[in-house]
């Protein structure tokens, strides 16, 4: 809950640490959390994020994609992984990722390296 400290053992959780690195290093994207609506704008009003954070809470996205998680204090939680979307098709997933603060760097020289929407000849 914002304004408490982490739960015991967070930072050795893989997939756990890290979220503020990543998210303040990455441009104009979405993120997605299984945290309400309500904890995620004040995430993005707190930490001055530059892209809105979509809950799902119910896990319909993060169950239907199999998404990896993870449990602590009571909370399902979403691992750091990203995914690359382009016309409704994950493009591409980085998962795990680390470390999260030069994340942001690697997605860009992904996009640079291949642009979005085109399939791989090999």
């Amino acid at each position: 809950m914002p304004g408490e400290p982490l739960p015991p053992g967070w930072d050795a959780i893989p997939g756990a640490r890290g979220c503020t690195p990543e998210s303040c290093g990455a441009g104009s994207i979405f993120g997605l959390s299984t945290q309400t609506s309500a904890y995620q704008r004040e995430v993005v009003d707190r930490l001055g994020l530059p892209f809105d954070v979509l809950s799902d809470a119910a896990f319909e996205l993060t169950d239907a994609l199999g998404l990896p998680t993870f449990e602590v204090a009571g909370m399902r939680l979403l691992k750091r992984l990203t995914l690359v979307l382009s016309t409704g098709r994950i493009e591409h997933v980085f998962y795990p990722i680390f470390p999260p603060d030069q994340h942001a760097e690697e997605v860009l020289d992904w996009l640079r390296a291949r642009p979005v929407g085109v399939t791989p000849t090999d």
